[in-house]
């Protein structure tokens, strides 16, 4: 009979949770493998079990938010409306934004790569969809500009979560949402001119 998993995947998105608040209010200095454990209320070997250091713990939060923010993404899916479907995305990012908060900070506000070996932002899978997403709305005409108005809609999605994150927008929960819609459908065509 094999023995029982000491470690389980809920601790270890406990653990992941607790390392994502850590990094995201006091950058990678502020994870130690005792003081994540401590705040998961699991033990500093259940840590090095479940991830093997704390580099690979700090390596698997952005791993992890990556992988729910490229699920959300793939959750808007394919339609007939390429324009409908980047719009679609835009909300998906918000909405992966504002649901794992820490995750978001980690990834992208402390920059914590998901490994060495992975790649940089731009060449995320998750950047990939709004570049072939953009490149639907370009069509055939354009395919080079893809990346660049890609890079200018993240530049005007991320701003925006980002002051929205920072509690520097007004207004409640719908507020925040209508001005989100309105920023990003007054400004986002522009940058399909340039």
């Amino acid at each position: 009979m094999a023995r029982p998993r000491l470690h389980d995947d809920a601790l270890r998105t406990r653990l992941l949770e607790v390392a994502s608040r850590a990094i995201s209010t006091g950058g990678e200095q502020a994870v130690s493998v005792r003081s994540v454990a401590a705040a998961a209320g699991t033990s500093p070997s259940a840590v090095y079990a479940l991830f093997g250091s704390r580099d690979a713990l700090v390596s698997a939060v952005s791993a992890e938010g990556f992988r729910r923010f490229a699920e959300r993404l793939a959750a808007v899916g394919r339609t007939d409306d390429p324009t409908g479907d980047l719009l679609a995305l835009g909300a998906a990012y918000r909405h992966s934004a504002l649901a794992d908060p820490h995750f978001y900070r980690t990834m992208f506000d402390r920059a914590v790569r998901p490994g060495a070996d992975a790649p940089p932002p731009v060449e995320q899978p998750t950047f990939l969809v709004l570049r072939d997403a953009v490149a639907r709305v370009l069509g055939a005409a354009r395919p080079e500009q893809a990346a660049t108005v890609a890079v200018g809609l993240w530049g005007l999605v991320h701003g925006l979560v980002s002051l929205e994150l920072a509690g520097l927008l007004p207004g409640d929960e719908a507020a925040r949402a209508a001005r989100y819609e309105a920023a990003a459908g007054a400004l986002g065509p522009a940058l399909f001119r340039t």
